[in-house]
Order: structure tokens, then C-alpha cells, then sequence
């Protein structure tokens, strides 16, 4: 003998009503919606500011449209995800404020070949520069594809004033004064023997610079793509945070 649970009669009307029974849906999905949305138009942005976090340089920058040009994310993802195996291969696990300047962020959705979240630093621009050219001459293993061209192609930076203008349109918060200036600060970060003061005091004195390509006779586009990559994951000083403060 099967028993059969009770049904109240307003169940079961509800239950029997299509309309009725669409209604209440959107009644509750309405009110749901609303709990999640409304709060967050109090308040400015859901990301927080972390100190060190800046916009790119023009020469960064520059080099992050080449990244972009050669197709780079589709083997490397640039977002070191909260797992003991990865923070130990990588460093410590990626925060939003990392990516709030980035249009568009570079996370990736793949990795053939290494997370570059943290690659700032870790090696000598020497060794970018050999890896670029013959990737297999550092990391024998690599199938990485050789990018020797980029230290033969000329930089294009006349209109650099015109990306960081691009840039403050969608909330990028590069200054009058950093966009006038873009064209001589893009020079001077690639030049050894520069007066980087204007540079470092736009853009602060953690500013990586000097010849990154081996050849301080020209600007190339090997210096951009290096300078990009000996920026990623050195703006956040880890060490002056603790876990609480980064989930504030």
C-alpha cells in the first residue's frame, strides 16, 4: 500500500495554475535579484585599492598590445588561483585590484605553457630576450613558437598619448599630465642613461628601467613586450599583507 503525502489546497492551486505558479516565480526571482543588486549600488567599485597597484607605463603598456598582437593569453594565463599547488609554483594566488587597469585582463582560460602572473622579476631581461628568440635554448622542453622578430621590428609609439587617452576613457586613471607626457616617459624607461625623475614620479620608483633587448641603439618592439613582462606581478608587495587585509 502506497501511502500519499498530504497537499494543502493553496499548494496544490498553485501547483495546477500556470499563471499563478509564474507570478510567484517572478516574484521571487525579483526579490532575490534585488537582495544581490541593490547593495551594490552603494558603494563605488567592488574593488578595492591595494597600494602599489598602478596604471601601466606607456612602455608597458605598449608592450601588453604586443602580448595581446601575438596571440600570447592563448598559451599562458596571467591568474594564479587560490590552491596550495599553485601558490607554491607560482606565488601567492592573484587578487582582483591586480587586474582593476587591465582592458582587457589577460586571465586566460588555458595553459600550455607557464602562469605569467608572477613571471615580474624572476628572470634577467636576458633571459626573456633568449627565450624570445629561441625559447628552446633556456627551456628545452618549451614548444613555444621563436618571436627573434620583435628585436628587429621598430617600435611604433607616436600615438602612445592616444592609447592612454583610450585607456582614462573606460576608467584607467592616467592624468592630463601622464598622457602629455607618455611619449618622452616611453623613451626614457627604455633608455639607460635617461633622467627617469618625471618617470617615477608619475608612475612611482618601482618603475623597472634601462635597455631590456641588449641593443641600446633602438627601440624595438622586444623592449616593450620585456618591459611588460618584468612589470606582471611586482606591484603588490604580499609580504606587507596579511590574508584578512586582502579580503577586506
Amino acid at each position: 500500500m502506497v501511502l500519499e503525502k498530504p497537499v494543502t489546497k493553496g499548494h496544490a492551486r498553485l501547483e495546477t495554475n500556470t499563471l499563478l505558479m509564474a507570478v510567484v516565480i517572478l516574484i521571487t526571482v525579483s526579490i532575490g535579484g534585488l537582495v544581490e543588486i541593490v547593495p551594490l549600488f552603494t558603494i563605488d567599485s567592488t574593488i578595492e585599492q591595494v597600494d602599489g597597484v598602478r596604471p601601466y607605463t606607456p612602455l608597458e603598456l605598449a608592450g601588453r598590445r604586443i602580448y595581446i598582437r601575438e596571440g600570447c593569453y592563448n598559451c599562458h594565463s596571467q591568474m594564479v588561483r587560490p590552491f596550495r599547488d599553485e601558490v607554491e609554483r607560482y606565488g601567492h594566488y592573484s587578487i582582483a585590484a591586480e587586474s582593476m587597469f587591465d582592458h582587457p585582463f589577460q586571465w586566460g582560460s588555458k595553459r600550455t605553457g607557464p602562469d605569467l602572473a608572477r613571471v615580474g622579476g624572476k628572470y634577467s631581461n636576458d633571459w626573456h630576450v633568449a627565450h624570445l628568440i629561441d625559447p628552446r635554448s633556456v627551456v628545452p622542453e618549451s614548444i613555444m613558437p621563436p618571436y627573434a622578430f620583435l628585436a628587429e621590428r621598430e617600435l611604433g609609439y607616436r600615438d602612445i598619448a592616444d592609447h592612454l587617452w583610450a585607456n582614462s576613457a573606460v576608467g584607467v586613471p592616467y592624468t592630463e599630465e601622464m598622457i602629455a607626457a607618455a611619449y618622452e616617459d616611453l623613451l626614457a624607461q627604455a633608455d639607460a642613461e635617461a633622467d627617469w625623475s618625471g618617470l617615477e614620479e608619475r608612475y612611482g620608483d618601482n618603475v623597472v628601467t634601462g635597455d631590456f633587448d641588449g641593443d641600446p641603439e633602438r627601440l624595438t618592439e622586444m623592449d616593450a613586450l620585456v618591459a611588460y613582462l618584468q612589470v606582471l606581478g611586482t606591484m603588490v608587495n604580499f609580504s606587507e599583507y596579511s590574508v584578512e587585509d586582502l579580503r577586506q
